[in-house]
C-alpha cells in the first residue's frame, strides 16, 4: 500500500493529479477543496515565517542554541547576528514575495472556466514546482535594488491592500448575517421551532452586545479622562440601535420581508467586538491623582506576570490569523463571492433550513475516484470550475498584504514586535474604529438599496 500511495503523492507534487492523504479511512475530499487547502498551507508557512522574523524571543533563542550562528550569518552576508533576516524590513520583503506569487497566479488564471485546460492543471497541481517558485519569490525580495525606496513605496501598497482586505471581510460578515436569517426563516413555515430558534439566537446576541457595551463603559471610561472612548462608545452603540430599528421598519419590510433583527444582532456583536479591540489597542492614558500618575481606561487582565501577557498575545494572534484564513477561503466559494455584489433576496424556493447552513455544498454529487492506497478524491470540477481561480488568488494576494501590515503593527513598524502585537498604537485604533463604521454602513446600504433602486433589485 505504501508504494502506490507514494506514487500518487509524487503525481500530486510533480503533475496535475489532485492531492490527498495516504490514509484510506479519511473522509472523501473534493479536488477544489484539496487545491485550496494546499494554497492555504503555503500561506500559513510564510505567515509563520513572518511571525518568527518579528519575534526577538525566537531570535535570541536561535543565537543561543544554533551552533556557529554568527559564522553562518557572516557567510550568508546577512549582517551581524542575521540582522537583515529579522525585523519589519525582512517581513516586508518576504510578504512582497508571497504577494507577487499570488498576484502572478491571479493574472495567470484570468477567465479560466474549465478545469481541463493547461492553466487549470497548473493551478490544481505541480505543487513541488510552485513551492520552489514561492521560495524563490520570497528570497528575491532580499536582492531588490534601492531597498529603502522599495520599503517606503511597498508600505503604502500594503496599507491599501490591507484596507481592501478588511472591506472584503466586512462584506462577508454582512452576507453571512443575511444568509443566516434567510436560511432559518425558510424553515418557519414548515416548523415553528425555527421561529423559536431565531428568537432565541437574536436575544442571546443582543444580550452579548449590550453586555459588551456595559463592560466597556465600566472599564474603558473614566470621569476625568478618555473622552474619545466615551464618544465612540456612544456613537457606535447609537448606530447599532438605529440599524436595528431600521431593519424592522415597515418601509424596509415592504421590500425585504425576510429582513429581521437577527442580522442586526450579528452586526451589533461584531461592532462591539471591533470597538473593544480598538479601545484595547489605544495607547494608555494617565491622570494625576493624589500626586501620582495613574493609568486609566484599561482592563486589568494582567496581574504582572509576563507569562500571562504571552498567553494573551498568543491567543490574540491565533484568532487574528484564523479570521484571515476564514476570509481567504470562504470568500472564494460560489455563494460567498456574491458578497461583492449588492445583496439580493435570492432565496430559492427549495431552500431548506439547516443548523450548519454555511457548510452546505455549492455543488452536486460527483463520482469518486479512488486514490491508490489512500483517500478518495471527488472530482467536482469536471463540468467546469466551481469558483473563480483568479479571484481566489487575488484574495490571498490581499491577505498577504494584510498579514504584512498587521504583523508589523501597520504604521508603527520601527519598534514592532510580535510579542507586542496587542499593545496600543493610534494607527491600529483608528483602523479598527473605521472598520466599525464601514461595517455599519455596508449593512445599512443593503437595507436601503432595495427601497432606493427597486427596479434594479427586482431585476
Amino acid at each position: 500500500m505504501c508504494e502506490p500511495c507514494c506514487l500518487s503523492q509524487l503525481a500530486c507534487c510533480c503533475g496535475s493529479a489532485a492531492c490527498s492523504l495516504c490514509c484510506g479511512c479519511c473522509p472523501k475530499i473534493k479536488q477544489s477543496t484539496s487545491t485550496r487547502f494546499m494554497y492555504t498551507l503555503f500561506f500559513i508557512l510564510v505567515t509563520v515565517t513572518c511571525v518568527i522574523m518579528m519575534s526577538p524571543t525566537v531570535e535570541t533563542a536561535m543565537q543561543e542554541n544554533i551552533p556557529f550562528y554568527t559564522e553562518m550569518c557572516n557567510k550568508l552576508n546577512a549582517g551581524e547576528n542575521c540582522s537583515t533576516l529579522v525585523g519589519y524590513s525582512a517581513v516586508y520583503k518576504v510578504c512582497f514575495g508571497m504577494a507577487c506569487f499570488f498576484f502572478l497566479f491571479s493574472v495567470f488564471t484570468i477567465r479560466v472556466q474549465t478545469s481541463t485546460g493547461c492553466r487549470a492543471a497548473v493551478h490544481n497541481g505541480f505543487w513541488l514546482f510552485k513551492f520552489v517558485a514561492l521560495l524563490a519569490c520570497c528570497a528575491g525580495g532580499f536582492f531588490l535594488p534601492n531597498q529603502e525606496r522599495f520599503l517606503e513605496v511597498w508600505r503604502y501598497v500594503g496599507a491599501a491592500g490591507g484596507f481592501l482586505f478588511i472591506i472584503i471581510q466586512l462584506m462577508l460578515l454582512v452576507q453571512f448575517a443575511h444568509r443566516w436569517n434567510q436560511n432559518w426563516s425558510s424553515g418557519v413555515k414548515y416548523n415553528k421551532i425555527w421561529y423559536a430558534a431565531l428568537a432565541l439566537v437574536t436575544l442571546v446576541l443582543f444580550s452579548v452586545a449590550v453586555g459588551a457595551l456595559v463592560f466597556m463603559i465600566m472599564f474603558y471610561t473614566d470621569p476625568e479622562a478618555c473622552f474619545l472612548n466615551k464618544l465612540f462608545l456612544g456613537v457606535n452603540g447609537g448606530l447599532c440601535f438605529i440599524v436595528s430599528l431600521l431593519a424592522i421598519s415597515p418601509c424596509i419590510q415592504t421590500f425585504q420581508p425576510t429582513t429581521g433583527l437577527l442580522q442586526s444582532a450579528i452586526i451589533s456583536v461584531y461592532v462591539m467586538y471591533l470597538t473593544f479591540s480598538a479601545l484595547a489597542s489605544k495607547p494608555i492614558e494617565m491622570v494625576e491623582r493624589n500626586g501620582k500618575n495613574v493609568t486609566v481606561c484599561i482592563f486589568p487582565y494582567n496581574s504582572g506576570l509576563q507569562s500571562e501577557t504571552n498567553i494573551v498575545t498568543g491567543i490574540g494572534t491565533a484568532i487574528l490569523f484564523g479570521c484571515i484564513l476564514y476570509s481567504c477561503l470562504i470568500s472564494t466559494t460560489k455563494r460567498s463571492s456574491t458578497a461583492l455584489q449588492v445583496y439580493r433576496n435570492d432565496m430559492p424556493e427549495n431552500e431548506r433550513a439547516r443548523c450548519c447552513f454555511c457548510c452546505v455544498d455549492d455543488t452536486e454529487d460527483y463520482d469518486d475516484e479512488k486514490t491508490a492506497g489512500g483517500q478518495n478524491v471527488k472530482y467536482d470540477e469536471r463540468d467546469g470550475t466551481i469558483y473563480s481561480y483568479c479571484y481566489f488568488h487575488f484574495v490571498f494576494f490581499l491577505g498577504s498584504l494584510y498579514v504584512m501590515m498587521t504583523v508589523t503593527n501597520w504604521f508603527h513598524y520601527e519598534n514592532a514586535k510580535i510579542e507586542r502585537l496587542l499593545e496600543g498604537s493610534w494607527s491600529v485604533f483608528w483602523i479598527k474604529m473605521a472598520s466599525c463604521w464601514v461595517c455599519l454602513f455596508l449593512y445599512m446600504w443593503t437595507l436601503l438599496v432595495p427601497m432606493l433602486f427597486p427596479k434594479r433589485f427586482q431585476a
